[in-house]
């Protein structure tokens, strides 16, 4: 069973995802949180697989929350997934630094949210398309000079063509077929380059890959 915290300050938005949820079979809304402080509250008391977490609100807004939740080693296991409008893009790399394991904008398909819950659930990084255009945009018009991380040396070339194919957005499935291999050796190759990285997650494991050089950012292409 998921474990599905929500958090917004608008109740009727709340009210709106939880019927969302609620006819599914292998989702439960453990709780419901107004603000960040809360929130980061609530997912210490139930330990939410996914916290679904609106980025302005009062007290504490979605990015305080975020941090919160990835910096206490007990919610590990908690997959921050920030709710976002279009128009908000100026968020999307300073959430990823702070521990969101992706985003989803208000306008998305109810079809699409459920399963954007079960993807976040299994750890895969989720990156709405105009939020992936938002990320290399970012690094197209500002190239980072950061230093290479720690780690960054020990990947193999295989791990590092993993890596790179997943900072273009590509599931684990697109991966494999990628690459020629097994979906299973797509997951170990991105796996133990995140561990050597020390990467959070899939979504940190993309900021790592722009940052350090490792992908080339590129203006996206055109549908």
């Amino acid at each position: 069973m998921i474990r599905v915290l929500l958090v917004d300050d608008q109740p009727l938005i709340r009210s709106g995802f939880r019927a969302l949820l609620d006819i599914e079979d292998d989702i439960e809304v453990v709780a419901e949180a107004a603000d960040g402080v809360e929130a980061v509250a609530l997912a210490r008391k139930h330990l939410p697989d996914v916290a679904l977490v609106d980025i302005q609100m009062p007290v504490a807004d979605g990015l305080e929350a975020t941090r919160r939740i990835a910096a206490d080693p007990s919610l590990a296991g908690v997959h921050v997934v920030i709710l976002t409008n279009y128009g908000m893009d100026e968020y999307v790399l300073e959430a990823l630094r702070a521990g969101a394991a992706g985003f989803l904008v208000k306008d998305i398909q109810p079809e699409d949210f459920v399963h954007a819950v079960r993807v976040a659930a299994r750890g895969d990084a989720l990156l709405a398309p105009t939020v992936t255009r938002a990320l290399i945009d970012h690094y197209v018009s500002q190239p980072s000079a950061a230093d290479a991380p720690v780690g960054l040396a020990e990947l193999t070339n295989r791990e590092r063509e993993a890596v790179a194919l997943v900072a273009r957005g590509m599931t684990n499935d697109e991966v494999a077929e990628a690459m020629v291999i097994s979906v299973l050796t797509a997951k170990t190759h991105i796996n133990r380059a995140m561990t050597k990285l020390h990467a959070r997650d899939r979504a940190q494991l993309v900021v790592v890959a722009y940052e350090s050089g490792l992908v080339s950012p590129r203006a996206p292409r055109r549908a």
